[in-house]
């Protein structure tokens, strides 16, 4: 199904050690608006959706994964030297207590992921809708992440995600678009 390259879609690099950053990314690995759920909700949605857009959801889903790997990538160089005194300092004890360094799809107050994130309505107008307000709302918290940290390596890679997501909403409201227009057309039998 993939070609698999050991390399991500955007370079990442960190300048030092930050946990409590790494718990607010979190929020991007497991959250209700994160990577994993726009990438599901996406693959999900493309099995009722027209012809005409299925393309649209298909590549905007397989990103999403991409994305996924690189809040993975920038959460595991954030805590891979952080001693266990860190860890708990930045609220992540239970996490260490349960899975050392490993990742869980949880949000960044360490609630664990749902498939109730993944919104599927079956008309194509209203998951569109729905996949754009998810977009702006993954862009709106990357934007909040880069306030968040004064490490400039970071800040460079969640502004490529950033960005990514805009380019994403746009690509739904063509989406959109290319349906309200098939819609509207006048069809003589």
């Amino acid at each position: 199904m993939w070609i698999y390259e050991k390399k991500l879609q955007y370079p990442v690099r960190v300048s030092k050690c930050d946990v409590r950053m790494a718990r607010y990314l979190m929020e991007q690995y497991g959250g209700a608006d994160g990577e994993l759920a726009a990438a599901l909700r996406y693959m999900n949605q493309r099995y009722s959706i027209p012809d005409k857009v299925i393309g649209v959801l298909n590549d905007i889903s397989t990103e999403e994964f991409a994305h996924l790997e690189m809040i993975a990538t920038m959460i595991y160089k954030l805590t891979k030297d952080a001693s266990v005194q860190e860890l708990e300092a930045a609220g992540l004890g239970p996490n260490y207590a349960q899975r050392d360094h490993a990742l869980f799809y949880q949000n960044s107050a360490g609630v664990p992921w749902t498939a109730s994130y993944i919104q599927a309505k079956g008309d194509p107008i209203a998951d569109l809708y729905e996949d754009i307000a998810a977009e702006e709302k993954a862009r709106a918290t990357y934007q909040w992440l880069i306030d968040m940290t004064d490490d400039v390596d970071l800040q460079d890679s969640l502004k490529f995600l950033r960005e990514r997501e805009i380019i994403h909403a746009i690509r739904f409201k063509e989406s959109v678009q290319i349906l309200m227009e098939e819609k509207d057309k006048k069809r003589i039998f």
